[in-house]
């Protein structure tokens, strides 16, 4: 399975989400980058991403970027192939 990162934050709705729906698809080991804790992490995020929201999300290398992202990404039927890559 692909290793999955998510940039999150303590209180986030959509952190709170998208890590529901990793887990769902089988995502026993999310690794969970918390900019709040971490603000140098904040800064490591824009740069990757070009976003300043959370979550973002990794899958391997591939950035899917944040939960609505990741639930469209669900629905057309490509995030298990990339999770199992």
């Amino acid at each position: 399975m692909s290793k999955v990162v998510m940039y999150s934050k303590d209180y986030c709705p959509y952190c709170a989400r998208a890590q529901a729906l990793l887990k769902q698809r089988g995502v026993a080991d999310l690794e969970i980058i918390r900019i709040d804790q971490d603000p140098s992490q904040r800064d490591v995020m824009i740069e990757r991403t070009g976003r300043r929201t959370v979550p973002q999300i990794f899958i391997g290398d591939k950035h899917i970027g944040g939960c609505d992202d990741l639930i469209a990404l669900d629905r057309a039927g490509g995030l298990e192939p990339l999770l199992n890559a």
